[in-house]
């Protein structure tokens, strides 16, 4: 990588740091097993939305062996609101029995062990693993893989490809909260049909930026 490439990455994560120091999930929870359970119901559903059912479900399920108890059906009955809710709480059942059987109820930290729970696949694990455990591992959903695009951070065409791109790139000392900083400004500023650029504090860094600033001067000649 040239060195003008390496400051402009380290130019993009510094302004990202500055502006939210200490960045985390905009999902609710309490526990490792809580934060499972929500990225399990995250898929196809808003934050908002899985908030507003894990606040009830966890109020009397928040353990494997609780949610276990609670039965196939009265899962469904907190989390019919969410899309693919008769999938997940079937995930969330075969899930919960595999922990109580192999992990004593634990959630695990490797991500091997995660992926071979139902319901979970490597952005799931990657993002438990981030958040519950603190461990440097970049989850790439649709926000991360087009920011990363976007930006140039990555060309890859698969999210594994761009998740291994993103750590050869991405600097140690930003790789804790690197997944939230892309995340966020995806979800908030680069947003996939209408990006908000003239909030965007990374114009000076952006190709896509600079591509636009060029059209507009032809529009105008």
């Amino acid at each position: 990588m040239k060195q003008t490439e390496k400051a402009r990455i380290m130019a993009i994560f510094s302004l990202w740091q500055q502006a939210a120091p200490h960045p985390g999930s905009e999902l609710q929870f309490a526990s490792a097993f809580e934060l499972l359970v929500a990225v399990i119901l995250s898929a196809q559903a808003t934050d908002v939305g899985v908030n507003r059912v894990t606040q009830k479900l966890f109020a009397v399920a928040n353990t494997a062996q609780a949610l276990l108890a609670l039965g196939e059906e009265g899962i469904i009955a907190h989390i019919r609101s969410l899309g693919l809710y008769r999938n997940k709480a079937k995930h969330l059942l075969a899930m919960s029995q595999l922990l109580l059987h192999e992990y004593g109820g634990e959630v695990p930290q490797e991500r091997a062990a995660l992926q071979r729970l139902p319901g979970v696949g490597r952005k799931t694990a990657n993002v438990v693993l981030n958040v519950a455990f603190g461990q440097p591992t970049l989850a790439v959903d649709t926000h991360v893989f087009r920011v990363a695009h976007r930006l140039a951070l990555a060309q890859g065409r698969t999210p594994e490809a761009v998740e291994q791109e993103l750590l050869r790139c991405i600097p140690e000392q930003f790789l804790a909260h690197a997944h939230h900083w892309i995340l966020l400004h995806g979800r908030h500023v680069c947003q996939a049909r209408q990006p908000r650029c003239a909030q965007c504090p990374l114009p000076a860094y952006c190709p896509q930026a600079f591509a636009g600033q060029r059209i507009k001067e032809n529009q105008k000649k």
